[in-house]
């Protein structure tokens, strides 16, 4: 499907561009295809001193990400201790001993995503590396849950340390609809109903709104030059519970 542009999201990129801005931790949540990597992938681009990890699983992976982004930033320190070296080869004591001493004399920030109950050994890593380099965290979680921002969870005790955001309400939701019909071209003889039952079904999620619209293309959901709801939507449902 076409890209879209960011779609109905000005007030939630605002109120993003001034957190980060504030150079201050905080936690992004909200449920999966909301859009929290795409609006912070519009943004980042405007705060280099936030660093990005794309995956964030374990120290490992984080200090190693932190280690990339940092050498892509030509940072010296970055460049005088690995020296062109694959951070593979060090270990996570080490990479996060070099990265902290990036991190405290850059003045950065790192933007942790795709957060999944981070471990308690993880947690305290990153507790230690924002405390030793002043670093401001952002963790980019599902939820403001246990189960989904785990031991970092303690990092945010303030609502104000927390920005959520949530699935389209139905009037943007649909217009969201529309307009990515548009862009990939999406025809049928019963379209605005089948729009109507995507919003309902996704309940205004544009990741799964994507979906059903990309589902709605494919022949087996095609009938002449009808969409066939039902089995889409009875597939889609059954696909939901098995990933769930």
């Amino acid at each position: 499907m076409a890209e879209l542009a960011i779609f109905d999201r000005e007030e939630e990129l605002a109120a993003l561009a001034t957190r980060l801005g504030d150079r201050r931790s905080f936690l992004l949540h909200g449920p999966s295809g909301v859009g929290k990597t795409r609006l912070l992938a519009s943004l980042l681009p405007s705060f280099p001193q936030w660093l990005y990890c794309p995956q964030s699983p374990d120290s490992r992976s984080v200090f190693q990400a932190l280690a990339a982004s940092l050498r892509a930033a030509r940072d010296p320190i970055i460049a005088a201790k690995l020296r062109g070296k694959d951070t593979g080869s060090r270990s996570a004591l080490a990479l996060k001993g070099i990265v902290a001493e990036a991190l405290r004399a850059g003045s950065y920030g790192a933007v942790l995503d795709h957060l999944s109950a981070p471990s308690q050994a993880l947690a305290s890593d990153l507790k230690e590396l924002a405390r030793l380099a002043d670093t401001p965290l952002l963790a980019v979680a599902r939820s403001a849950h246990m189960e989904d921002a785990g031991f970092l969870l303690p990092l945010f005790p303030d609502r104000r340390d927390r920005l959520e955001l949530r699935n389209f309400d139905r009037t943007p939701a649909l217009a969201f609809a529309r307009e990515a019909a548009r862009a990939a071209s999406l025809t049928a003889a019963n379209l605005q109903e089948f729009l109507e039952r995507a919003v309902e079904l996704s309940q205004g999620n544009p990741g799964a709104l994507l979906a059903l619209l990309a589902r709605a293309r494919e022949p087996r959901y095609r009938s002449g030059d009808s969409i066939k709801i039902a089995p889409l939507y009875i597939d889609f449902r059954l696909e939901e519970v098995s990933h769930g």
